[in-house]
């Protein structure tokens, strides 16, 4: 907590300017925006694939439609059909939809119908999600992006999207839909993979769901550490995640000697001496009283007996009069000091939330180029049907991003066996958001037989073009 003014770290940290007023020293956090590269620059050289192709391909890798069993189970004879099932997912992930897809592709209507009805529900959608994941998590390139060695370091952040139809969670947000209505995509990345996404409407705070969907995520990535931005962040979100195990870390913006958010267990006047002043001592006394009460709403919250998001909704509202929720808000001040103590000290904690922030921005950039027909506009009726276009769409995300993963690391197994680490080392720090070698247009064929996907062919042809020299070039520019 002590950050003194006369041999301190805080004097020799860059990124703090220190000014004096008078007698007061005064203080600001400067902040650096260190970008990864979005659709590298490597993927213009690689050959074009079509989306049925890469929906295959995976499916090749990772069985992943193994998972999709039919609306009935056990009483039904009839299994997926696996070229439906990707016209039906294309179709929904696109924003295409069966009708439009029946009219520029050799899959009829009716085929579709029928497959969506009996196999493409949520259940089936997030087991699928999920089996691309966990493959994912086993590519030898895996691990090289982790932005802290060994720690996966997570991000939630909300997309908008207008709604042609008025559904019971479309809402109105002048900023970003004007007139217009629309919903909001909430997404979990870890690793530049979305390893669980919610729809919710546009005037819900998303810090309401930053629990639920770390907590309810089911694939075997499980961030250790979670970033939000300004929107993820409310009055318990830091003492609950602390609890069950998870550090949150979101960007804080702004920080200066006006900051109102750092606490401390002494009087105000034994920091008078310290440029960085806490606001006012934390009431220990009150959270001793009230710990059975919180350990009551945080199992509740572990064993789901409510909806986690209206427990969270109900504990960061603004009303003050339970001693409880108090208490809890002083544990939060107790946990969030602390980070943002660290936060304006290391640098690598700024660098490292800023970077898991940028990877979800990334993110959505694949997305709203997925999720591209209509405008990107959902048309459906309903919330659940949001939710299984928005699955649909994160499952098309997710075999993108696993085909260019799996390249990557193709490419990082034969750089290393040849012994030629600074073209492995360039891939380990390539991005597989990535879309300009995947054709998301044109007409579908589904009936047709697969194109053979000969990677290492492939990797044969990037050789021959001699790229390495360029793509260091190309990195050098960009740092």
């Amino acid at each position: 907590m002590v950050k003194k003014q006369n041999g301190t770290r805080l004097d020799k940290n860059p990124d703090i300017k220190i000014t004096r007023k008078g007698e007061n020293l005064r203080w600001h956090l400067l902040y650096h925006n260190d970008e990864e590269p979005v659709d590298h620059s490597l993927y213009s050289q690689l050959p074009q694939i079509g989306i049925v192709d890469l929906i295959g391909f995976v499916h090749q890798q990772t069985n992943c439609f193994s998972v999709f069993t039919h609306f009935v189970d056990r009483y039904a004879k009839q299994s997926a059909d696996t070229k439906r099932l990707i016209a039906c997912l294309t179709s929904f992930g696109l924003n295409i939809g069966l009708l439009k897809m029946a009219e520029i592709s050799d899959m009829s209507y009716q085929e579709m119908v029928s497959a969506a009805r009996n196999f493409v529900f949520l259940e089936n959608l997030k087991n699928g999600n999920d089996l691309v994941t966990n493959d994912m998590a086993k590519l030898p390139i895996f691990k090289y992006f982790n932005i802290e060695e060994e720690i996966i370091h997570g991000s939630i952040d909300g997309q908008k999207f207008d709604t042609q139809v008025n559904t019971i969670n479309s809402r109105h947000s002048p900023k970003y839909f004007g007139l217009k209505k629309g919903i909001t995509s909430i997404t979990l990345i870890a690793n530049h993979i979305p390893v669980n996404a919610k729809i919710i409407g546009a005037h819900e705070h998303e810090s309401y769901f930053v629990f639920d969907l770390l907590y309810n995520n089911t694939s075997d990535v499980d961030p250790h550490i979670l970033s939000t931005d300004d929107h993820g962040t409310n009055q318990v979100n830091h003492m609950i995640l602390d609890v069950f195990g998870y550090q949150f870390a979101p960007r804080y913006k702004n920080l200066n000697s006006d900051t109102r958010d750092i606490y401390g267990f002494h009087d105000s006047s034994f920091y008078q001496k310290d440029i960085v002043k806490p606001i006012r001592k934390i009431n220990k006394q009150l959270i001793v009283q009230e710990w059975p009460n919180i350990q009551r709403i945080l199992v509740s919250l572990a064993l789901k007996s409510t909806t986690q998001s209206t427990i969270i909704r109900k504990l960061s509202s603004h009303l003050r009069k339970n001693r409880t929720k108090k208490a809890m808000w002083e544990f939060d001040n107790i946990i969030k000091s602390i980070y943002i103590l660290n936060y304006i000290d290391r640098l690598i904690i700024r660098q490292g939330v800023q970077k898991a922030l940028n990877r979800g921005e990334a993110y959505h950039k694949l997305k709203r180029a997925v999720f591209h027909a209509h405008q990107g506009k959902f048309r459906v009726k309903t919330e659940l049907e949001q939710n299984i276009w928005n699955e649909c769409a994160r499952f098309i995300t997710n075999n993108i991003i696993y085909y260019q993963a799996y390249i990557l690391s193709a490419l990082l197994t034969q750089k290393e066996k040849a012994g030629r680490k600074e073209e492995a080392d360039l891939i380990k720090r390539i991005s597989p958001i990535a879309w300009q070698n995947v054709n998301l247009l044109g007409r579908f064929e589904f009936h047709r037989q697969q194109s053979v996907i000969n990677i290492d062919e492939m990797i044969s042809l990037l050789e021959q073009k001699i790229v390495w020299q360029q793509l260091k070039v190309t990195e050098e520019v960009l740092a």
